[in-house]
């Protein structure tokens, strides 16, 4: 998010989560689950609650504001698309993913988000594409090369899916 740095949008995810989990955060929480002292959650809240961000004040509950919850909501939907982007497509361990999705979620811009987000789109959707493709880089990956022998059925299955949508796209225009 534009002004904000990594670590106040790791604040204001960690707010959300534990107002999620707890209706309302504190500072003791928040300063256990990013791991700091509490006199730095204190400092990272006054600069949140000046940007309008928290509703904050010292030995009181923490809650979001409806502008803090926007933007702790499209910093946890970005994390969530590249992790299950990571763990799921690229074959990286959970704990791998969701370290490199922590660093990733900060870096990428929204475009890059949404763009990532339509290409996971597509591959689910696409006929030539899908579970199977996945499948198929999986065996890639492993062996460092196309099973060749894997194609001819890896095609019929594509045209299959592909004949099925085409069918029932057709029956939705139809019913129309």
């Amino acid at each position: 998010m534009q002004g904000l740095s990594e670590n106040l949008e790791n604040y204001l995810e960690t707010i959300l989560e534990l107002q999620r989990e707890n209706t309302v955060a504190r500072v003791k929480d928040i300063a256990e689950k990013i791991g700091v002292l509490s006199g730095t959650v204190t400092s990272a809240l006054r600069t949140l609650s000046e940007k309008g961000l928290v509703n904050y004040k010292p030995y009181s509950f923490i809650t979001l504001t409806p502008e803090g919850e926007r933007i702790a909501m499209e910093v946890l939907r970005r994390h969530h698309v590249i992790k299950d982007f990571l763990h799921c497509v690229l074959l990286l361990d959970e704990d791998r993913a969701e370290e490199n999705a922590c660093r990733m979620e900060h870096a990428m811009d929204k475009v890059a988000i949404n763009r990532l987000v339509q290409f996971i789109d597509y591959v689910h959707q696409c006929p030539r594409a899908g579970e199977d493709w996945i499948a198929n880089f999986n065996t890639f990956f492993s062996r460092n090369r196309i099973v060749e022998s894997n194609c001819p059925d890896c095609l019929d299955k594509c045209m299959t899916r592909y004949s099925r949508k085409r069918t029932a796209s057709d029956d939705t225009d139809i019913s129309s």
